[in-house]
C-alpha cells in the first residue's frame, strides 16, 4: 500500500486528468505518482502532449479559462489536499505558497503596466510587504534574478524588455512571495541557446542559495540535467521512469528515456516532439 512521503512538500498520487471533448472524455494524465522533497529540484521531462505541464496546472486550477476537465486522485501540499478544494482556498496558496514561471513570460505580464509594480504589487499581496516598501523589494528581486539597471528596468513596459529580460523579471515575480515551491514551467523554450544557459544557471543558483523546493517543467533532458536533483519521465500521460538524475541519464531504463537522450544529438523538432519513427517504435514497445 503506498503512503504519503512525510518528507515531501508536494505528494501526488493517483493523479488522472481527463478532459471533455466533441468525442467524449479522454483521459490525458492516468494515475501517475511523485513528490518533491523540501529542497529538492525535481525535473518533470517528456515531449510536448506528454502530460507534463497538464498534470501541475490541473492541481493548481491553472488550465485556460473555459477549458472542460476533471481531476481525480489526491495532491497534498505540506499536508493539505488540493484536489477539490475550491478557488478561494487556493488562491491563498498559488503565488503565495506556490508560484510558477510561466513559459510565455510575455503573456504572463500585463502588457500596459510597467514590470516593477507588477514585481511590487506580488511582494506585497503575497509576500506581507509594506506597500512603502514594495517598490525597493521589487528592486532588489530584480536585482537578485541579475537584471542590469534594475532600478531603470522597473520603469519599463514588458515589451520594451528583451525575452531573456522578460524571464528573469518573471522570476522576480514568481520569487516576490518568497514561496515555499518553485514551479519552472519551460522556462527556456522560447529563448536562444546561450539565454537558455543563463537562465538555467539562474535558477540552479537560486534554488541553492534560497533552498527552494522546484519543480522543472521540461522537454529537454539536457537542460535539467545541471539543475535538478531527481528526474520523471513522462510518455503519453504515464511516468516511466523516476530517479537520480546522474542515474537516469547514464543509465537510463526505458526505451523512452533513451530516445529522449538521443533527441539531445538532433531528433526532436522546435514543438518538442519526437520524430514519427521514435514513436512507432516506442508503441510497439507498449
Amino acid at each position: 500500500m503506498t503512503t504519503q512521503d512525510d518528507q515531501a512538500i508536494l505528494d501526488v498520487r493517483d493523479l488522472r486528468v481527463s478532459f471533455t471533448t466533441a468525442a467524449g472524455e479522454v483521459e490525458a494524465v492516468h494515475g501517475i505518482d511523485f513528490s518533491v522533497r523540501r529542497g529538492e529540484v525535481l525535473a518533470i521531462v517528456g515531449e510536448s502532449g506528454s502530460g507534463k505541464t497538464v498534470s501541475m496546472m490541473s492541481i493548481l486550477q491553472l488550465l485556460p479559462p473555459g477549458t472542460r476537465y476533471s481531476v481525480t486522485g489526491s495532491a497534498q501540499f505540506d499536508g493539505l489536499e488540493l484536489i477539490g478544494v475550491d478557488v478561494a482556498a487556493l488562491n491563498q496558496i498559488r503565488g503565495r505558497k506556490v508560484a510558477v514561471v510561466f513559459q510565455d513570460a510575455l503573456g504572463a505580464f500585463n502588457p500596459v503596466r510597467r514590470v516593477g509594480p507588477q514585481i511590487a504589487e506580488m511582494a506585497h499581496r503575497g509576500g506581507n510587504v509594506e506597500r512603502r516598501d514594495a517598490k525597493q523589494r521589487a528592486i532588489e528581486l530584480l536585482q537578485l534574478v541579475g537584471m542590469s539597471e534594475p532600478e531603470r528596468r522597473y520603469s519599463q513596459f514588458p515589451h520594451e524588455l528583451s525575452g531573456g529580460m522578460r524571464q528573469r523579471a518573471l522570476i522576480a515575480v514568481a520569487l516576490a512571495a518568497e514561496p515555499d515551491l518553485l514551479i519552472a514551467d519551460e522556462p527556456t523554450t522560447a529563448l536562444d541557446v546561450t539565454v537558455q544557459a543563463q537562465i538555467i544557471e539562474l535558477l540552479a543558483g537560486l534554488v541553492s542559495r534560497l533552498q527552494m523546493s522546484t519543480i522543472v517543467i521540461s522537454h529537454d533532458l539536457g537542460v535539467v540535467a545541471g539543475i535538478a536533483d531527481r528526474v520523471a519521465v513522462m510518455y503519453r500521460g504515464e511516468i516511466v521512469e523516476t530517479g537520480d538524475v546522474e542515474d537516469v541519464l547514464l543509465r537510463p531504463q526505458h526505451q523512452y528515456t533513451r530516445r529522449l537522450l538521443s533527441a539531445l544529438e538532433g531528433e526532436v523538432d522546435e514543438s518538442g516532439r519526437l520524430d514519427e519513427e521514435a514513436h512507432n517504435e516506442e508503441e510497439t514497445v507498449r
